[in-house]
């Protein structure tokens, strides 16, 4: 078994990275080689703005290159739950951002010639228990009446033909969702901002910043740059001269595992509709077919602010026995990848977008922003070049988290929270 992302190791390396001092000056400066990021320089290029991305690692190490894989439309939250946070009119709006979103991927996939296996599949969203039934129908009949009549609720019987496993009680469908190989989009996504004019700098953290002339002075180990705006898009990742935003995301641990290529017969047994999938439990699991045939299947097995090898170890174990539970075919499966990353939490698990503490910023994504990153990043883009402003988020408060000035203390009994939770509903 190899602890190292499936999509970082199946995925040729962005090569388009600039050698030699940061420097330089530059209309906008992007702080992150992510998705946020790599889609915020790729529209500002073709703008013709004159725009450095500085990336602390290398392209797509973060979030980007760790995550399960879907491009999952709709929110995160229940659409019932978001109404009454949100009022219908901006519960509405957002959910169809996320919509647009998955939209935004497929034509940057088709403009940029990106071969990352981009499918539309559609979500099973997978009802752990019994009792779980009656609040996705509740919510699937105001989500389908209101905002989205491409979805549809499937009874235990019909799952037969969408997943091999027993141990789901109905779902709901939402067909628009997709999912795509996320190493060779984060690739070809730099690839692309690069070919449009974006200078691209790996390791090269911003360190320090400060304000010279009415612009924005970037040190990094390498050099410094200037710039007139900044867009910071590190999400979980976030640190140096940011605090403002650290204070405001949690960072929690993500873990996956990936099977060995299953044959054809053990993967039509295991996902027949090979579709994207989620359970329904606070603590669940979510998993979908690589384009390979691996099964990858993950969750927030630990409650967890770090990701290295002893703790993906951990987070591996807990996740294979997870597997086992829902597909008892796999109990003897090889696992061939385990990797874990970290998740930008806000505290109610929306998003924000916006300009804040002098830089304009997208972030706080929550585990449901591989599709939402990249439309958030142009539309960002878009607002720093005086373009009509089609940001979802605007508006949106976002007060600091209570006690968290970095490490998130609270983790743990967060974790226990939900585990009971889950045991009582």
């Amino acid at each position: 078994m190899q602890f190292k992302s499936y999509w970082h190791d199946t995925a040729a390396p962005f090569d388009g990275a600039v050698s030699g001092p940061v420097e330089g000056s530059y209309d906008v400066a992007v702080i992150g080689g992510g998705f946020t990021g790599l889609a915020a320089a790729r529209q500002l290029a073709m703008a013709g703005a004159k725009v450095v991305v500085l990336e602390a690692r290398s392209v797509g190490y973060g979030a980007s290159g760790r995550n399960g894989g879907h491009l999952n439309n709709g929110l995160a939250h229940s659409f019932v739950g978001a109404k009454e946070a949100l009022g219908t009119e901006r519960a509405v709006a957002l959910y169809k951002a996320f919509d647009d979103s998955v939209d935004t991927i497929e034509r940057i996939v088709a403009e940029e010639g990106i071969d990352c296996a981009f499918r539309r599949a559609g979500k099973l969203k997978l009802a752990s228990k019994p009792e779980h039934v009656a609040s996705l129908t509740r919510n699937f009949e105001v989500l389908h009446r209101e905002a989205d009549p491409d979805t549809a609720m499937l009874s235990r019987a019909e799952l037969k033909n969408e997943i091999g496993s027993d141990g789901f009680h109905g779902a709901m469908l939402s067909k628009k969702s997709a999912m795509m190989h996320m190493g060779r989009f984060v690739a070809g996504l730099a690839t692309a901002a690069a070919r449009h004019g974006a200078v691209i700098h790996e390791d090269a953290p911003v360190t320090g910043r400060r304000q010279e002339a009415g612009r924005h002075i970037l040190d990094t180990p390498h050099g410094s740059v200037s710039a007139r705006d900044v867009l910071v898009a590190t999400g979980a990742y976030t640190s140096g001269p940011f605090a403002w935003f650290r204070r405001r995301v949690i960072a929690v641990g993500s873990f996956l595992i990936a099977t060995r290529p299953l044959t054809e017969a053990e993967a039509a047994a295991t996902m027949p509709g090979n579709r994207t999938a989620v359970t329904s439990l606070n603590i669940g699991n979510y998993f979908r077919l690589a384009p390979d045939n691996r099964l990858i299947f993950g969750g927030r097995a630990r409650f967890s602010a770090t990701s290295d090898q002893t703790s993906d170890a951990k987070s591996g174990a807990i996740l294979r026995a997870s597997l086992a539970g829902i597909f008892p075919q796999l109990r003897d499966v090889e696992i061939d990848y385990c990797w874990g990353g970290l998740v930008d939490m806000t505290k109610d698990r929306y998003p924000r977008a916006g300009y804040e503490d002098g830089v304009w910023y997208a972030m706080g994504y929550s585990g449901h922003g591989a599709q939402m990153s990249t439309h958030l990043g142009m539309i960002m883009a878009d607002a720093i070049l005086g373009r009509p402003d089609r940001n979802p988020l605007k508006g949106l408060s976002w007060p600091p988290v209570p006690g968290h000035f970095g490490k998130p203390w609270f983790l743990p009994l967060v974790g226990l929270y939900y585990k009971a939770l889950d045991r009582i509903q």
